[in-house]
């Protein structure tokens, strides 16, 4: 399944990170501002397929996708082709000054991949908190209300407004405020931690929401109710079975805009190519970023077009938004998740991964919950024992020995005790079966 020339093999050479990287971390400290982190210093210098290869040789395992961007593998021939191409003819005019075609492609093909039959529009955008603002500025102003309703667990963006949006603190909103008003919080449907249990959870999560959103704002003043179909900075929660199409109906019938957050889950990550339609959902608007583009920065709006035009001339863009070569990289990217069928092969990683994690679950009484869908899976740490408690440290030490053994992993959850898993969808089978390896030999040395 790899998409470039790059070895498909694990290869550790140093130690991780090796002496090359602990240098140009060293020259890091002193040009770049502490604020911004990264949870695994290793410099890279090319990658491919299921491959991250450092400055010092070492080849890892890619359980990330640079936070679920390369969904089609890093440096896809045909994304580099054709941005290469348009970058050879030009760079950038603008689109609100002079426009060009690849941008109303783009669009094209958002109005046609996106959930529903019914007329749509885009517009395109650099990151996804952009589109995220600019999605509730549509509703504000299709709607002429102001209230947005958004939920526990939820991470929206850094932006003012999507902190506001987001629900954890630290370390996205700490020190940051005051942040932007009439934004309302409803509880998360969050089958693991949910009182009465996992199979009560999507009906008394969605009931619960929807008796607070009328008594306490109030539905004629919603504009919209925001939320992600698979949370995943809060955790990779995948919401309790009828409570996204619960919401979404009581939207239909109060008038509100139903916004899908699609940045981490849309172009076949889940299993689907977007999220949303595992449960047969189609969204008024739906927000998308990270793999829209193959790993260059573009971001979409796109939704019903009642409500995207209802927004005057010259009220929505930017400058940068829909960028000449992103827009490029953004129908190569498309084309190579439908020609390979990406998103079959997202559920058969997911296959794959739940059956091994499941099994591990059985034998470390530690890991509380195994969810997701596709190629977007997480296990939750709690103390075990039936304590449900966050088990923080011991995250910390699976993290510590996955990374030195060679497997790139991230974290997630309110609590952060989830370790969460994004490999690109074009990973090969060996290298998805080492991967979890490593992580049961993490688990064995706890």
């Amino acid at each position: 399944m790899a998409t470039t020339e790059i070895a498909q093999a694990r290869r550790i050479v140093t130690e991780i990170p090796g002496p090359k990287s602990r240098a140009l971390q060293e020259r890091r400290q002193q040009a770049v501002a502490q604020g911004v982190g990264s949870v695994l210093p290793v410099y890279v210098q090319r990658a491919g397929g299921g491959i991250v290869e450092d400055i010092d040789g070492n080849a890892l395992i890619d359980f990330g996708s640079g936070i679920a961007v390369t969904n089609v593998g890093n440096a896809d021939p045909r994304v580099v082709e054709r941005a290469t191409e348009q970058l050879s003819r030009f760079t950038h005019t603008c689109f609100m000054v002079n426009p060009y075609e690849g941008y109303v492609e783009v669009c094209e093909a958002l109005n046609r991949v996106t959930p529903g039959d019914h007329e749509k529009r885009s517009i395109l955008l650099n990151s996804g908190a952009e589109a995220v603002e600019n999605a509730v500025k549509i509703a504000r102003s299709a709607t002429g209300r102001q209230a947005v309703v958004v939920f526990d667990h939820a991470y929206h963006g850094r932006t003012n407004l999507t902190m506001a949006l987001t629900a954890k603190n630290m370390p996205y909103k700490q020190g940051f405020g005051p942040f932007a008003g009439e934004v309302y919080r409803m509880p998360m449907a969050y089958p693991f931690r949910w009182p009465t249990g996992p199979e009560n959870c999507g009906p008394e999560a969605a009931q619960q929401a929807v008796d607070q959103i009328t008594k306490q704002i109030g539905a004629q003043n919603v504009a919209a109710v925001l939320i992600e179909p698979i949370q995943g900075e809060g955790g990779f929660i995948e919401p309790g079975p009828g409570f996204l199409p619960e919401l979404a109906e009581f939207c239909r019938a109060n008038g509100i805009v139903f916004i899908a957050d699609e940045v981490q889950t849309g172009f076949a990550r889940t299993g689907q190519m977007f999220a949303c339609e595992h449960e047969g959902v189609v969204p008024d608007l739906i927000t998308t970023a990270k793999g829209i583009a193959g790993g260059l920065p573009l971001a979409a709006v796109t939704g019903r077009a009642d409500l995207m035009d209802a927004v005057h001339a010259g009220g929505l863009g930017g400058t940068y938004g829909g960028n000449p070569a992103a827009c490029a990289a953004a129908l190569a990217a498309l084309e190579a998740i439908e020609s390979a069928d990406l998103a079959g092969r997202a559920r058969a990683i997911g296959a794959t991964m739940l059956e091994r994690l499941r099994a591990l679950a059985d034998k470390h009484d530690i890991i509380g919950d195994v969810r997701g869908r596709g190629a977007m899976i997480a296990i939750e740490l709690v103390k075990g024992g039936g304590d449900l408690s966050p088990a923080t440290d011991a995250v910390a030490e699976v993290m510590r020995y996955c990374h030195s053994q060679g497997l790139v992993l991230l974290t997630a959850g309110t609590y952060g005790n989830v370790i969460r898993m994004l490999p690109p969808l074009v990973i090969g089978d060996d290298l998805l079966d080492e991967g979890l390896s490593i992580l049961e030999e993490a688990f064995a040395r706890l």
